[in-house]
């Protein structure tokens, strides 16, 4: 078994769909967003500025920024609601038409007579959007929150921006209880750059995106599908999964775990790994299975969740 990230015809292309402007939070204008990213030797970009009344509920127009090797795709941060411990809910919507309506939410604050979470998550979902439950351990999101959102595509299992600011940036523990719960989704690693300090909230997690062209259509579709794999730093080169063993081609890495549902993980630990053969065989119990790799500066990739 090759998921289709690697067994699909194409190539890789790195993004970041999770990123702000001053067109909401953010301290440089859209066109230098852009700009920046484009610098950085990334693929396409994702602006996804806070839906909110207070900046007129954006969905910024980038495609002015887009060149022959730069494409960017429409998105927003869908608010609406609150979460069991009362802060409003955030959505990571990307792909969303320019005529998306408008939630209640005039602020960083949830009211009365909103929509849900589940409810903008799901109008997302139909109008076209890949959508992700976004940065939960930032939100001190709970369990069955994270559960409502059952139409969400992936959870954002590395924000960098919530790393470096509050050291709250991950959501794996929300992502493994969902798959064990048997909720099929993928994973995305993110910036949710605001460039308020420097580039210190920038280009430090991303996705690498196995599609035929590097267009905001077959980017979305692969998105949908999991064709992908999430980046701090490593890359995934192959990956498969047979009967009695699962072989795993990188960049160098000092690390490499699989590890599924519960505390069972299997690993190798080295200099310079770049192809492992690990012997393997499923759990009696097991559902599905994901891959970590962790270089010698401590920098990640993670593979999306494998189903048996």
């Amino acid at each position: 078994m090759r998921p289709n990230a690697f067994s699909n015809p194409g190539k890789f292309f790195r993004g970041n769909i999770h990123t702000h402007s001053n067109l909401s939070d953010g301290a440089l204008s859209a066109a230098e967003v852009c700009r920046r990213y484009q610098n950085e030797g990334y693929d396409f970009l994702s602006l996804t500025e806070h839906f909110l009344g207070q900046y007129d509920y954006p969905i910024a127009d980038t495609t002015p920024f887009q060149t022959e090797n730069f494409m960017t795709i429409l998105g927003a941060e869908l608010h609406s609601g609150a979460m069991e411990n009362g802060e409003l809910w955030h959505i990571l919507a990307v792909g969303l038409p320019k005529d998306f309506k408008p939630s209640n939410s005039p602020e960083f604050y949830p009211i009365i007579d909103q929509e849900t979470g589940p409810q903008i998550a799901q109008r997302a979902v139909e109008a076209g959007a890949f959508v992700t439950i976004a940065h939960p351990e930032w939100s001190v999101m709970s369990e069955a929150d994270a559960a409502s959102i059952t139409s969400a595509h992936a959870v954002e299992v590395y924000n960098h921006g919530s790393e470096v600011e509050c050291d709250r940036g991950r959501g794996l523990h929300t992502a493994d209880l969902l798959l064990s719960s048997g909720r099929k989704l993928s994973f995305i690693a993110t910036d949710d750059a605001h460039f308020r300090t420097g580039n210190l909230d920038a280009f430090g997690g991303w996705v690498m995106v196995k599609a035929e062209e590097n267009t905001p259509e077959l980017i979305l579709d692969a998105l949908k599908t999991g064709a992908n794999y999430s980046s701090t730093g490593p890359d995934f080169y192959d990956l498969t999964v047979e009967d009695h063993q699962i072989c795993i081609k990188s960049s160098p890495v000092s690390a490499i775990i699989v590890q599924g549902a519960g505390c069972r993980t299997l690993s190798e630990l080295g200099s310079d790994l770049t192809n492992v053969t690990l012997p393997f065989q499923w759990p009696d119990d097991a559902k599905w299975l994901r891959v970590t790799l962790i270089d010698k500066n401590g920098k990640k990739a993670w593979s999306n969740p494998i189903w048996r």
